[in-house]
């Protein structure tokens, strides 16, 4: 353990065990429905496009558009959600979000045609967006500063389960049926998480902090009593408290606030952390791996069963860093990440150029490709979700997470759209050398720019950035 985390909350009561986990664990299985919607929706597009293009009529554009239209709904969600969440409090928010994925899955599942297939998926991109942001958002703010890596990471876990879930699905579907219309039934299955977090968002409290932002403080002591020892929830109680009354003559947070350059630096950074998050490329994976496999010489058959491979990986990545998060600081594990990612996509992009198209050059691309989403799931995806969650004091939370995310989408919309035009011109082995100079570009930048946050308060993290304290 590191001595950044053995310093944490030195001046609260510890933690015991009690009631007060289990229920803070199952507000946290309930409030990651929203991440496994949101790994669901992004990955099941790997193979249902094969056959919707097909029903559908759809040529390269139309592709482009169906793939492209939810992440550009999800980068406006992220901002939209964000402000709506800092109106009306996370919990409703969530729980709107729950009934628009159940909504958009069924326009998607019933669109006769493009028409009606890009705006229901630019709809199911909104939700996804929103809850990119407010669920790692909701889950800080619950969290005690011991454990706040880790449960604010079941997100990340709850993604990567979703996305592995897609691609089995769509494996078990796409071989097993033989039918014009088998893309439906894979779009359909969303609607049964979606269900399961609008209804459990039933039993979920409002964040704390949000609930004192309001000056509803016997409401959030009810809450923290749900979560914490009686004595600790009193304790934070205090410090959230403390920290709002020093902020309270402020206005809400809002574009205006740019002006002061200790928030202008954090939201420079949580955008340049949000880029960066994508700059491996590791989604195009998670879109296209089926037609990458497919070009490194497996059969369409043994690329879309080949694919699940790197669902596995991203779930077995997540789950080890898990275990790292609260070990080790989130920067450290940030920077092995890049150093790990940016070398497997040199070693991909050689493979390329060395080795002749057929099985060993297709087997070899498989090993890289799923080691490679192994290491971004290890060691970047959740230190860099949570990170952007605990950057912003709460006045500017969901304002500078939304703007963050809003970045992450838009480049995630960017890379998604360009990759099977790079791939087509400059082939698998030139993209992937792009993605090796960028991702030396975004080392540097992490290296000498972000800040640790890792076995602090949220409360001393917002007094030591206002101090102009970031390293």
């Amino acid at each position: 353990m590191t001595e950044t985390t053995k310093s944490v909350a030195t001046d609260l009561p510890p933690l015991t065990p009690g009631r007060h986990q289990r229920r803070l664990d199952q507000i946290t299985v309930i409030a990651t429905f929203g991440g496994l919607l949101f790994g669901y929706d992004t990955g099941v597009i790997n193979g249902a496009l094969s056959s919707m293009k097909v029903e559908l009529g759809i040529g390269p554009v139309g592709e482009g558009l169906v793939t492209a239209s939810l992440l550009l709904g999800a980068a406006i969600g992220a901002v939209v959600g964000g402000r709506v969440a800092d109106h009306v409090g996370r919990k409703p928010t969530i729980h709107w979000l729950a009934a628009l994925f159940f909504l958009a899955t069924l326009g998607t599942v019933f669109a006769p045609d493009l028409a009606v297939m890009v705006p229901a998926r630019f709809a199911l991109g909104l939700a996804v967006g929103a809850a990119s942001s407010l669920v790692p958002v909701f889950l800080a703010e619950l969290s005690p500063t011991e454990r706040r890596g880790i449960i604010s990471g079941r997100n990340e876990v709850a993604i990567v389960i979703g996305q592995l879930l897609a691609f089995t699905i769509n494996a078990v579907i796409g071989l097993t049926l033989d039918h014009p219309s088998v893309w439906r039934l894979m779009l359909a299955v969303c609607a049964i998480p979606a269900l399961a977090l609008f209804f459990g968002m039933m039993r979920v409290p409002e964040s704390p902090r949000w609930l004192v932002s309001r000056g509803r403080d016997e409401e959030a002591l009810q809450v923290l009593l749900q979560v914490r020892p009686e004595d600790r929830a009193r304790a934070e109680l205090d410090a959230i408290r403390r920290e709002h009354e020093a902020v309270a003559h402020l206005d809400r947070a809002g574009w205006k606030d740019l002006g002061i350059p200790w928030i202008r630096r954090l939201v420079i950074i949580g955008v340049g952390v949000g880029i960066a998050q994508q700059l491996p490329g590791h989604n195009s994976i998670m879109y296209y791996g089926t037609e990458v496999l497919t070009m490194a010489g497996f059969s369409a058959n043994t690329a879309l069963v080949a694919n699940v491979a790197n669902g596995i990986l991203a779930v077995v990545g997540t789950s080890v860093c898990f275990l790292l998060i609260d070990r080790f600081p989130r920067r450290r594990l940030i920077l092995i990440g890049f150093t790990l990612t940016t070398i497997l996509h040199g070693l991909i992009a050689t493979t390329g150029f060395l080795l002749p198209d057929g099985t060993t050059k297709a087997v070899v691309t498989l090993v890289l490709m799923v080691t490679f989403i192994g290491c971004m799931q290890c060691f970047l995806n959740m230190p860099m979700w949570v990170l952007m969650s605990e950057l912003f004091p709460q006045r500017l939370r969901g304002f500078g997470m939304g703007i963050s995310v809003f970045a992450l989408w838009i480049m995630n919309t960017i890379i998604t759209f360009l990759f099977p035009i790079l791939v087509s011109r400059i082939h698998i082995q030139g993209t992937f050398l792009m993605f090796f100079v960028v991702g030396v570009i975004a080392w540097c930048w992490i290296r000498f720019m972000v800040p640790e946050t890792s076995g602090r308060s949220l409360e001393d993290l917002e007094k030591a950035f206002s101090e102009g304290r970031f390293h």
